[in-house]
Order: C-alpha cells, then sequence, then structure tokens
C-alpha cells in the first residue's frame, strides 16, 4: 500500500484528565477506519498510569499521589507504571493491524524531535534516547484487526515528583506483580533548553504528515462534548478497572503505640478486604478484634479503613487506641 492509500488524521484532546484521555484513545481505537492511521497528542495532569496487568499498590505511591491532588489511571495496554504532568507529551497512533509499522511509528516520533536540533537514537526494544537517557517510553495494544501504539516524551517533566510517586512504599508488600523497569530517564530540556510542548506538537505533525503522506484530513481539537465518552470514562474512573484487577495480594503495617504494637496484615480480593488480621500486645483484645472485624469488606482506600474505625461503639477506654489507630492511618496515606 502507497502513502496515497491512507488516509492521516490529527486528533488534539484539550482535556489534563487521564480517565477522558484514556476514554478518548480507546473511541478513537474503536471507530478508526479502513486505510487510516490517526496520530492523537494528548497531556496528563499529575497523573501515575499503569499498565494494564500491573499491580498498582506496587506500583505507585496512591495515598501521596491522592494527597497532592493527582489521578491514578490503568491503561489498556500493558508495559510499566509511568507519570505524567503538563511537563510530558502523549502520542498514540491508531490504526488497524494492515497499517500497523513501529518502526515507523517511532520514526515519526524520532524525526520529530531531531526537527529541534536535538540528537535522538532508537534504544533497546522500543526506547528513544537521547546520550543514554530515555526520553520516551512506548507501549502497545491489538484487538482483533484495530491496534494503538502509544508513548511518553519527556519535554519538561517534574523529576522529582516522577521518582516520588513511583516509589515503592516502605510497607511490606508481598504480591503476584511483576516489578516494572525503571530505566533512567531525562527531559529533552536538558538538551535543548528552549524546547516546548508547542514546538513539539509542531515537529510531530510535520514528521508525521512528511512520513505518512497521504490525504489528511483537517486537526480535530477535542473537547468535552465532541463525542460522546460517558460510558468509557465511567469505565477509566471505576475503581474495578483501578483497582479490582490488581492481583490478590497482603499488605502488612507494623508499628508501635504506647499502649501496644500492632501487626496489621490484609488480604485483599479484587481491591476489598476479605481477611483482616491484627496481631498486638494490647491489653484489649475485644478491640483489637473489633477492629480487625470492621474492616471486612472495606475497599483498600484509607479513608474507608478510618471511617470503619470511627463508626465502632467504644468505651471511654478505648478512645484512644482507636484515636491513635486512625491517625496512623492517615499518616500511611502519606507514605
Amino acid at each position: 500500500m502507497t502513502n496515497h492509500d491512507i488516509k492521516t488524521k490529527l486528533i488534539f484532546s484539550t482535556s489534563f484528565d487521564p480517565w477522558y484521555n484514556l476514554a478518548l484513545e480507546e473511541y478513537l481505537f474503536r471507530h478508526v477506519e479502513k486505510n487510516q492511521v490517526i496520530l492523537y497528542l494528548w497531556q496528563n495532569q499529575n497523573t501515575v498510569v499503569i499498565g494494564r496487568n500491573q499491580n498498582v499498590w506496587k506500583e505507585c505511591r496512591c495515598g501521596q499521589l491522592a494527597q497532592d491532588g493527582g489521578k491514578i489511571a490503568r491503561r489498556l495496554s500493558g508495559g510499566g507504571a509511568v507519570f505524567h504532568d503538563l511537563g510530558n507529551l502523549n502520542f498514540t497512533f491508531v490504526m488497524h493491524r494492515d497499517e500497523y509499522d513501529l518502526h515507523k511509528q517511532l520514526k515519526v516520533i524520532l524525526e520529530g524531535v531531531r526537527k529541534l536540533n536535538i540528537n535522538a537514537e532508537f534504544s533497546g526494544r522500543n526506547d528513544l534516547t537521547v546520550e543514554g537517557r530515555k526520553f520516551s517510553g512506548n507501549a502497545f495494544y491489538f484487538e482483533q484487526e484495530k491496534a494503538y501504539h502509544h508513548g511518553t516524551i519527556l519535554i519538561n517533566v517534574d523529576i522529582y515528583k516522577l521518582s516520588t510517586y513511583l516509589q515503592v512504599s516502605k510497607e511490606k508488600i508481598a504480591s503476584k506483580g511483576v516489578d516494572s523497569v525503571q530505566s533512567r530517564v531525562g527531559n529533552l530540556s536538558m538538551f535543548q533548553p528552549d524546547i516546548t510542548i508547542a514546538k513539539m506538537k509542531e515537529a510531530l505533525i510535520e514528521s508525521f504528515l512528511e512520513i505518512y503522506g497521504g490525504n489528511s484530513e483537517p486537526p480535530v481539537t477535542v473537547s468535552d462534548s465532541t463525542y460522546n465518552l460517558q460510558d468509557l470514562y465511567e469505565r477509566y474512573s471505576s475503581w474495578e478497572w483501578l483497582y479490582g484487577k490488581t492481583p490478590n495480594f497482603d499488605i502488612v503495617y507494623e508499628t508501635r503505640f504506647p499502649w501496644g504494637g500492632i501487626d496489621l496484615g490484609l488480604t485483599l480480593k479484587n481491591g476489598l478486604i476479605v481477611e483482616a488480621k491484627i496481631y498486638s500486645d494490647a491489653m484489649n483484645s475485644h478491640l483489637i478484634e473489633k477492629v480487625a472485624s470492621a474492616l471486612i469488606n472495606c475497599p483498600f482506600q484509607i479513608d474507608y479503613l478510618v471511617n470503619r474505625i470511627n463508626q465502632l461503639e467504644e468505651d471511654p477506654d478505648d478512645k484512644k487506641i482507636l484515636a491513635d489507630l486512625v491517625t496512623w492511618l492517615l499518616s500511611k496515606a502519606s507514605d
């Protein structure tokens, strides 16, 4: 097939909401036409995006991210956890499998970056680097006859936040999940200080149209009302999608109070606590058991756990213990 047989289309999202942008990505994937290649450019604000089969608790410091007003998102494709902010530009190539050509797609990104006088190159299986530093990680999704390839372009990402949110929690987490490989990353601004998102977009568009040619439709800038994405948005933002598909795992929290030590073990299934056991040398064993029982069938989110404990009826002597437990659990939200 020649380039002239391919219809190219450019889509830009004006939203910085990862759930919306991933919903739009899937919508484009479901509706891409035969012989059409779509380049979709989008940005997320303060977001950790995890791969489809990853264990969210293991990959992300969820409490810290939530405390800072960030969001967790789970994408359809596999691969590792990534951090997005407005210093990062995301791209997605959407097409039928017949048009899928990874080398050609990566060449669009590579040539776009080179237009800004940065000497980028291929590295490993599908990473793009400058002077050994990875500025673009890629992931892929195939379903029946359709495909997409998406990735990041780090322009001026907050690397401190990236390393903060993607750190494994201090608590012991035993999991069936697989660790992501964290590579050395670098912003393109390290190599070209005057680079901007707008310049990068312009260079990518130029590169895309040069490499694919074809009959390009006018670019489409998508706002919240362009397509009906409500059902997709609800799925991408749902507890079940974000947390419920993680494998079963145990979380253990340990600490010591003046009134005794606490070793809280939680077994989760589909994001809900199915077993809670507290080992403690506190004097009031009944209260400790009551706390453990209260956590059964509770979603594993600190606010929910705290609400369950706050609902317990206690003797005046027990108020201090429950208050300490609540304060301790709230501190876990920022760990």
